[in-house]
């Protein structure tokens, strides 16, 4: 077998293993099933191009940052204006579990892209590298290219605005709402 046959064979797994994981970050970040899926097709092209550098190292963090990259790049981009940018009825369901009652997840799942839908851009992006992909404020920052005060200033807003959140609040008040 080739060097580039192997080559393509480590790429493939990875792209099986993580690409959901990746389109999950993505739709989080954006809010935009399709847009989400161009942005990590167009990070794991790169990545591809790259993969005999990067598969020594973390490949998923390289990718990862990669399509937050792409999402930061299409942001500059496009029109500035806040805009909601997803409809809680158009949910994917692997955006996340609950493993008690399914109807309680697919509410969950509602509730919780309608209140990142509420947040600016940034906010938006601060809190699911914070909290949803569970990284640092510094990896955080140096993920957004901010200051890792801009981190904290940020999530403390995002966090004040998902306290108060309808959404979140009628699915946390008795279990089932």
């Amino acid at each position: 077998m080739t060097e580039y046959a192997n080559r393509d064979e480590d790429f493939t797994a990875f792209v099986v293993a993580r690409s959901g994981q990746l389109v999950r970050i993505a739709r989080m970040l954006c809010g935009d099933p399709g847009l989400a899926e161009d942005l990590v097709q167009t990070a794991l092209e790169k990545a591809y191009l790259r993969w005999d550098r990067i598969e020594l190292g973390d490949p998923f963090g390289y990718v990862r940052q990669a399509v937050v990259n792409q999402h930061l790049s299409w942001l500059r981009r496009r029109p500035w204006r806040e805009r909601q940018v997803s409809d809680p009825g158009e949910l994917d369901p692997s955006v996340t579990s609950y493993v008690d009652d399914p109807a309680h997840g697919v509410q969950r799942r509602a509730a919780v892209v309608a209140a990142l839908a509420t947040l600016t851009r940034r906010e938006r992006a601060v809190a699911v590298l914070r909290y949803m992909e569970d990284l640092s404020e510094a990896e955080t920052a140096a993920m957004l290219g901010v200051a890792i005060g801009t981190v904290k200033s940020t999530s403390s807003r995002a966090l004040a605005k998902l306290r108060c959140s309808p959404e979140l609040f009628d699915i946390n008040v008795g279990g089932h709402a």
